[in-house]
């Protein structure tokens, strides 16, 4: 190893920002696998009492197309200094758990989102896939805000691009069905009153998985 510099502190700087990377790489695993296992079984369920298809196929690639766009800063996220103050194992007990317990969480509110939409507001099918793809896009992607820090999402900080990215994306999602886009993708406009339902549905939803996240991490 050449060094370019006087001095050890850019090998300290150096071994700082691997761990801030491995840091920051972990994040997008959890979030990855604990969203995609739990849609995944969403659809599957879904699938077995609907008389048509839970999303229609390009609405799902639009929605994956999305969420990974919400994940492209990542890498410009603050990473706990608690992580990054001392070495790291790559931990696959972690990610299996998170994906474990984690996704099934997310599956629930989507269970409870085919409930109201079926039995409150008496969707329609087009109804049905717009009503869902906006509390999927919302609740895996702004997840990321309790997933990105081992501590309280409260006093953990994301950065400003990751916020700026992942808000930008839900309210894509939100607004979509209102274009002209909208009908093209077997969308339709959902009432106001769907939101009323979906903002603190959201909210739950976060409240939930940092509990689960905090039980995961000390188990």
């Amino acid at each position: 190893m050449i060094l370019g510099q006087r001095g050890l502190r850019v090998l300290h700087r150096g071994i700082i920002e691997g761990r801030r990377a491995s840091g920051n790489m972990m994040k997008y695993l959890l979030m990855g696998t604990s969203s995609n296992f739990g849609n995944m079984f969403s659809m599957a369920a879904a699938s077995v009492f609907l008389p048509f298809l839970p999303m229609l196929p390009t609405q799902i690639l639009l929605n994956n197309f999305l969420y990974d766009i919400a994940q492209v800063t990542i890498p410009t996220d603050h990473v706990d200094r608690s992580y990054v103050s001392r070495p790291q194992r790559w931990d696959m007990r972690l990610i299996r758990d998170f994906m474990i317990f984690i996704g099934p969480v997310s599956s629930l509110f989507d269970f409870l989102t085919f409930y109201v939409l079926l039995r409150v507001f008496h969707a329609t099918e087009a109804m049905f896939h717009t009503g869902w793809f906006v509390e999927s896009l919302a609740t895996q992607t702004l997840v990321l805000f309790v997933i990105r820090t081992m501590g309280s999402p409260l006093a953990s900080r994301p950065s400003r691009a990751l916020t700026l990215t992942t808000l930008a994306i839900v309210a894509v999602g939100i607004a979509l069905p209102a274009t002209p886009l909208g009908p093209l993708l077997g969308f339709t406009v959902p009432p106001l009153t769907y939101f009323a339902f979906l903002v603190p549905a959201t909210l739950v939803y976060l409240g939930l998985v940092e509990l689960v996240k905090r039980r995961v991490w000390k188990g």
